[in-house]
């Protein structure tokens, strides 16, 4: 009761810590902290989104009038580009005319977009300031861009992220539950005790393969064989993740379903054989329903490896941040998107948040599969009596 208690507590606790960090993100702002954006005071705009400032800087908006302004052509500054308007003498040695030249090129501008370090922010700014949002969660899951280091506006759409890891984690379900409950069955129920003995240890040692070593193997056979297979432009897609993944799922679904199938009361067995049932008849009847439940953990936790893999999948999928539209292109997980970033994400920043977040969002992506699998076992338990 204590060893269970402890765990309990453990795992509850690494849940909120996780949520605490990650709901985090929605209480920051998608501009880049320390810095301000501002406008000339007769700019009628008075609120851009984080995208809107993204397609500006990025010069894919060119006119105010695109973003609900007047007719001007916007005019992109940074405070490098302050030497192209004034001197040094003006600017000061010590940069203690800064802010006043700042205010004073932004009321000499129209059109005007000012992106600068807030400590250069004048007392008597001539310009408009413009407030940034929080980061919301229409913005996080409906956004189709993920660019966190963007400036002066971070981008944060988790949909490609999500989207990958779903075609990269289903792939590799679908290939491996087949495979995985073929070979149980045959190691359970078919092969002789010698072929046994020799098959499940080296099935085991596939489990206590490094993940490093698979993602090699992935790029060195795997990803050349898809290349050329359909004729793509690059073999790193998610079909070589999900072919990948589904390796490293078959140990542990095929080991705990076939524990779960000879666990099978033999008199069961044999009372379907007395009765003029086929084995293959017994094994469909009887066997599986009997084990379903142990086949069922062994797909749960297949899956629980196939989403959480991280470096396998971060070498063979392209690592390509963008809305896959088909298996065969290049896309990004949301374990691997974690893995690369973290060690570069300042702590307790934006970034950081972001990452939490979208561990937050794999948990609940986890859970929800956990639950699926149970309630169809359930069912077909409650169906069965």
């Amino acid at each position: 009761m204590l060893s269970s208690t402890v765990t309990s507590l453990t795992v509850l606790l690494i849940v909120v810590f996780l949520f605490k960090e990650g709901v985090g993100v929605f209480d920051k702002t998608a501009m880049e902290e320390g810095f301000v954006i501002a406008i000339n005071k007769n700019n009628p705009v008075d609120k851009l989104s984080s995208e809107q400032i993204k397609n500006i800087y990025d010069q894919k908006i060119i006119s105010w009038e695109e973003v609900g302004g007047k007719k001007d052509s916007i005019f992109l500054f940074r405070v490098d580009d302050i030497s192209n308007f004034y001197t040094d003498e003006q600017i000061g040695e010590n940069f203690e005319m800064l802010p006043y030249r700042l205010s004073s090129l932004v009321d000499s501008f129209p059109g005007v977009i000012a992106f600068f370090p807030e400590k250069y922010l004048d007392k008597n700014f001539k310009g408009k300031k413009l407030e940034a949002d929080k980061v919301t969660l229409a913005e996080f899951f409906g956004g189709e861009e993920w660019f966190p280091t963007a400036h002066p506006s971070a981008q944060l759409g988790v949909k490609p992220l999500i989207l990958g890891t779903l075609w990269v984690s289903l792939g590799a379900i679908l290939l491996a539950l087949p495979l995985a409950l073929a070979a149980a069955i045959y190691m359970s129920e078919i092969a002789k005790e010698r072929v046994r003995r020799i098959m499940k240890p080296l099935i085991e040692l596939l489990a206590g393969i490094p993940s490093v070593v698979y993602g090699f193997f992935g790029l060195v056979v795997i990803v050349p064989l898809i290349q050329s297979t359909f004729g793509v432009a690059v073999g790193e897609t998610g079909l070589a993740g999900s072919i990948i993944l589904g390796i490293m799922a078959l140990p542990t679904i095929i080991t705990i379903s076939e524990d779960a199938m000879r666990n099978t009361p033999r008199a069961m067995k044999e009372a379907s054989l007395a009765l003029g049932a086929s084995k293959w008849q017994t094994i469909y009847r009887v066997v599986i329903p009997h084990s379903i439940s142990g086949i069922s953990a062994g797909a749960i936790l297949g899956i629980g490896r196939a989403i959480g893999e991280t470096m396998a999948v971060l070498m063979v999928t392209g690592n390509a941040a963008v809305i896959p539209h088909g298996i065969l292109e290049p896309m990004r997980t949301i374990p691997a998107t974690i893995a690369a970033e973290l060690g570069e994400a300042p702590n307790g920043g934006l970034h950081y948040k972001a990452l939490f977040a979208l561990g937050c969002v794999l948990f609940i992506i986890t859970l929800f599969l956990n639950l699926t699998v149970e309630f169809i076992s359930n069912r077909k338990k409650a169906h069965k009596h």
